[in-house]
């Protein structure tokens, strides 16, 4: 599959969009054993220590993602990239950037069957993907009724409008996929009141492929013009928000550079193993162990979870 070619130059960086269906992924033993290679010590351990199959192709999908970026668009070799976690679990890059790009940033996200991973230079982001499904344990009445507090009276009619309790639910992990996607870019997480932020999606059908950048939030009531969301499908079940913040570029570009950093590559490039690892150098030897250990895990849950990636 075509990879998008996002231009790394001295003086600018484009947005660049990933996907990973990390679900559908079956890694061979050669695959899995190779993938463990090429990923930090710290990093090998802990996916190692999922207790399903699932959670760990995803966490190795996620940091693989990250390496890849991190490797062709900052031009840091692969084996020297040094990756950390902030106190809230999120992961950052530690090497020093030799870099005129003053503020690099990237998101990861994992649930149903993708990963995926939204960068941008010069701006906030965040990324969150969201599987569409019927709640495992409860009728859907009583999944909203406990949710009741997570959405304001305006994003609850535009759920509740939706149509049957299938289109019902899409449109709850939609609007759930643009929440999550602000709090991840501001960088806070448990103890934030969600009703404080409000959705006005638009338009209100979407369709696989198709990137929206039409919807906008109210924060405290208040429409924040600085914030932008797109929103795509990555198939009928998944959908993605990625939201970015005011572009920090003001003095440092001429207008035509600006202008054309506005155009950002914003459709999600679905990659495989393959291209996951195009770039890749190995950093350990091979223990066949670690292969046993994947291969003695249960492929997933029976009931939606998050992972952390």
């Amino acid at each position: 599959m075509r990879l998008c070619q996002a231009t790394f130059s001295s003086r600018r960086m484009d947005g660049l969009r990933w996907a990973f269906s990390c679900g559908s992924w079956q890694p061979s033993r050669c695959e899995w054993l190779l993938a463990a290679r090429c990923v930090q010590a710290e990093e090998r351990e802990r996916i190692g220590a999922f207790v399903f199959a699932r959670d760990a192709k995803a966490a190795m999908g996620g940091r693989l993602l990250i390496r890849k970026l991190i490797a062709e668009k900052l031009k840091i070799p692969w084996n020297e990239i040094q990756l950390q976690r902030t106190t809230k679990g999120k992961p950052f890059l530690a090497n020093p950037v030799l870099t005129t790009i003053p503020n690099f940033n990237f998101n990861i996200s994992h649930q149903g069957d993708y990963t995926v991973l939204a960068a941008e230079p010069n701006r906030q982001v965040g990324v969150d993907v969201m599987k569409t499904n019927f709640p495992g344990t409860s009728s859907v009445t009583e999944f909203f009724r406990i949710m009741n507090r997570q959405f304001t009276d305006h994003e609850w009619k535009i759920i509740n409008m939706a149509g049957d309790e299938w289109a019902q639910l899409d449109m709850f992990y939609r609007h759930w996929a643009l929440k999550e996607s602000f709090l991840k870019a501001i960088g806070v997480g448990v103890g934030f009141n969600l009703q404080r932020i409000e959705f006005h999606a638009s338009p209100l059908q979407m369709q696989v492929g198709q990137v929206s950048k039409e919807t906008i939030m109210f924060l405290d009531g208040d429409q924040e013009e600085a914030w932008a969301f797109e929103e795509t499908m990555l198939d009928d079940n998944h959908h993605v928000a990625v939201a970015l913040g005011k572009p920090d570029i003001v003095g440092k570009y001429p207008v035509q550079l600006q202008e054309n950093i506005n155009q950002e590559q914003s459709q999600f490039t679905l990659l495989s193993f393959k291209d996951l690892i195009s770039s890749a150098i190995t950093m350990e030897p091979e223990d066949p162990m670690y292969w046993e250990n994947f291969q003695a895990k249960q492929e997933k849950t029976s009931r939606q979870h998050r992972v952390p990636v």
